[in-house]
């Protein structure tokens, strides 16, 4: 399992359709959203293939501006605890 969190920033007065676009992508989720259109996620996907794909999609949202990744772990055994 991959999680990891990015900011992603929206074009002036597209943070409604932006959020609207991550709320659905699958394994995405939103956490805060400033008033200048940045907008705090995490992503958890199955493997690497599936995170650089999501990655991706966010990229290509309309509104979107970029998207940087902020953290990233792989957890190879998510189940078992440290």
């Amino acid at each position: 399992m991959n999680i990891s969190s990015a900011i992603v920033h929206a074009r002036p007065g597209h943070a409604e359709a932006v959020k609207a676009g991550l709320a659905i992508l699958e394994g995405v989720e939103i956490h805060a959203v400033s008033p200048e259109g940045k907008i705090i996620v995490t992503i958890e996907t199955e493997d690497d293939r599936s995170n650089v794909a999501t990655y991706e999609c966010i990229g290509t949202l309309e509104g979107v501006m970029s998207a940087a990744m902020v953290y990233h772990q792989t957890e190879s055994e998510p189940d078992k605890e440290i």
